[in-house]
């Protein structure tokens, strides 16, 4: 089998270099882009979804449930004179402010603006709480914090006492304004056009240094208090340049698809996430379109208006786009009996090496009848998805291909800012997370291995990186960065922090935490968190990503979580599909209750879920597959915090809410 150096795609990579190629900071790599292409559209938003200060004075307003665009020479203007306005509430190179606020517009103006201001961007979640706030503003010492709305900015005058604000930028219209302290984005902006001096901008700029601290992203914190992850400039330009050279306009491409200027995506995962946040600063590298959803919830219908030509998502949102695919095509009996035959087709053809004309007929014949139609309802020009943030299901993978809407996989950290591997577009590889970007370097620990084998005739283990796109550390926490290095003592890294010298992580292996096989291909299969391997009482070790990632196709099953840890045998908390269930319920006649409680106990309901466990439990070993489950009937969400703002579960929130269900499955000591 031929290993990755010795692919033509991945040599061409190596040598790539183009104006988006370089080694200057974020904020300068984005003049340059504006500069490159003013009168191309930058930003894309909906109008009546937010009350914002900039409209319609500074930013043109979108009447409701329309489009508005602006260019990139607008958006330049209006960075450069927020800029100034930062400056003069006070904001210094090196100052960490806070952004606090959903995904939208002004989320990449002030982030753009304080980031050639020199100062370090400190994220935070919409949904934080005013404790949690009080904790990521507190730790990293923020000076200032930009909030989405007047109910965020409450949220931090509730806890302000233990802080040390100078300042609060509210983005909307704000009834707080009053306090001397309190301004709105349109105030900020006025006070920088009328202070800005372009001499003055220009030298913010270049006294920014790649080196220089970008922007601290806290981890969810489900083991433990979130640590602040240091990203310099550096990091981010090093990820942009690999990914660039994986997915920009390469000549020796021909006719594959590419990330470029042409490029338009639908943003709506948290910008507070180190993925969302490096795709857009590639996507405006590129003078690409950057359209804001209105919500996660409102993504058919603002995908159908802005017609992207792709996207970037976490696992989750594919799982439940296909769900809703596959509902719309499977209205009635008859639908559904072609689109689950048009679906297999998909499948078929996309294994073939060779399809053959019998093949190919009816997948033209399942691409008229079904997938066009799909393809159409995303806006008719999509050429590929990527996939990152979590583990995804090969079999979900290959529906999407099958249906010419193929998922790029990768995969990364908050810590590697954030890419790690990637699939190319000329070899994407199902089932696997791709292989390592070009200027990066890993190796396996296989003493790491928690005695999962190899499936693929690789290396088993935790995943061990190095490159210029990894932190240096964690903010103010020696213990813990020494911990996450190969071969760093905690005393080195106390005395780098207090000299000020460069960390000696700076040449270390990172420990990813995650277990990977290192297929002979180059290609990367994920396993496991090392930290979420179970151990049966039996001893032996499962990891229960890929039996809950295989009933992302499940029609009765919404969400799975596997139990094993310390017990017998395996077992899984299931929420029911409930729309789905009602469905075969109406087409057989079959009276339900009404409470969804009353559905996870009702028997024909768990005989259906039965038959969707019975088809994956097909796929793994015995001891892996499902002997029993619990229903339970509130879907995990970030907002009942069982789920990060990245969609990925709290395992342990989940097991102590359902606790008992837990011990029911276990109740029966003989099993």
């Amino acid at each position: 089998m031929e290993g990755l150096e010795s692919q033509s795609w991945f040599q061409a990579e190596k040598e790539y270099d183009d104006e988006v190629v370089g080694n200057d900071t974020i904020p300068e790599l984005y003049q340059a882009s504006a500069e490159r292409h003013p009168d191309d559209e930058a930003q894309t938003y909906k109008g009546g979804v937010y009350d914002r200060s900039l409209t319609p004075e500074v930013w043109p307003e979108a009447a409701d449930d329309e489009w508005e665009s602006v260019s990139y020479s607008e958006m330049q203007e209006a960075v450069e004179y927020i800029t100034a306005g930062f400056s003069e509430l006070g904001v210094e190179r090196g100052d960490r402010v806070g952004i606090y606020s959903d995904t939208r517009f002004e989320w990449a103006l002030s982030d753009y603006a304080l980031l050639s201001r020199g100062a370090v961007v400190t994220s935070v979640y919409k949904s934080s709480s005013p404790r949690q706030a009080k904790y990521l503003l507190g730790d990293s010492g923020s000076t200032g914090v930009v909030c989405e709305n007047d109910d965020v900015a409450e949220r931090v005058f509730e806890v302000e006492e233990d802080l040390d604000l100078d300042f609060v930028v509210v983005m909307n219209d704000s009834a707080h304004t009053g306090r001397d302290d309190v301004y709105t984005l349109a105030d900020v902006h006025d006070i920088g056009e009328e202070a800005f001096e372009r001499r003055e901008f220009q030298g913010w700029l270049d006294g920014v240094e790649p080196d220089d601290l970008a922007t601290l992203v806290y981890t969810s914190g489900t083991t433990g208090k979130p640590k602040g992850v240091e990203c310099t400039h550096g990091n981010f330009r090093a990820s942009i340049n690999q990914i660039h050279k994986r997915m920009g306009p390469r000549p020796d491409k021909d006719d594959l698809p590419t990330l470029d200027s042409e490029t338009v995506v639908v943003s709506f995962l948290p910008l507070a996430h180190s993925y969302e946040r490096f795709s857009q600063f590639y996507m405006f590298a590129l003078g690409a379109e950057v359209a804001y959803a209105e919500s996660p919830d409102t993504l058919r219908d603002d995908f159908g208006a802005v017609r992207p030509t792709g996207g970037t998502s976490v696992p989750r949102v594919y799982e439940k786009m296909y769900e809703a695919i596959r509902k719309q095509a499977s209205e009635s009996p008859v639908k559904k009996k072609i689109f689950d035959w048009a679906t297999e087709v998909g499948r078929e053809h996309y294994d073939a090496e060779d399809p053959g004309v019998l093949l190919d007929v009816k997948y033209k014949i399942a691409d008229k009848l079904v997938f066009s139609n799909v393809k159409e309802a995303l806006g008719g020009r999509v050429e590929f998805f990527i996939s990152g943030g979590g583990s995804l299901s090969p079999e979900l993978c290959k529906l999407y291909h099958g249906m010419g809407l193929p998922i790029i996989e990768g995969y990364g950290l908050t810590e590697t800012s954030p890419i790690v591997t990637a699939n190319p577009v000329e070899e994407p590889k199902i089932g696997t997370i791709g292989p390592r970007i070009c200027e990066m370097e890993v190796k396996i620990d296989e003493s790491q291995s928690s005695g999962l084998e190899p499936r693929s005739g690789g290396e088993v283990g935790e995943l061990l990186v190095k490159g210029d796109n990894v932190t240096r550390g964690y903010w103010n926490k020696p213990e813990q960065t020494a911990e996450a290095f190969e071969d760093v003592t905690v005393e080195e890294v106390e005395e780098a922090m207090e000299n000020g010298d460069g960390y000696p992580t700076d040449d270390a292996w990172f420990r990813t935490g995650d277990l990977v096989e290192l297929r002979p291909d180059g290609y990367v299969e994920f396993r496991e968190r090392v930290k979420q391997i179970l151990v049966l009482s039996t001893g032996k070790n499962l990891a229960p990503a890929p039996i809950e990632d295989s009933f992302s196709t499940s029609r009765f099953v919404e969400q799975c979580m596997v139990v094993a840890d310390d017990r017998k045998f395996t077992s899984a908390l299931i929420v029911p599909n409930f729309e789905a269930v009602r469905d075969r319920a109406k087409e057989e006649g079959i009276n339900l209750p009404k409470g969804d409680e009353e559905l996870c106990s009702h028997s024909e309901v768990r005989s259906w879920i039965q038959e969707d466990v019975d088809d994956v439990n097909r796929e793994f070993e015995d001891y892996e597959k499902i002997k029993k489950f619990e229903c339970v009937s509130e879907e995990w969400t970030e907002h009942n915090d069982m789920l990060t703002p990245s969609l990925k579960k709290k395992r342990r929130n989940i097991l102590e809410e359902h606790k008992d269900a837990v011990e029911r499955i276990y109740s029966e000591e003989d099993e």
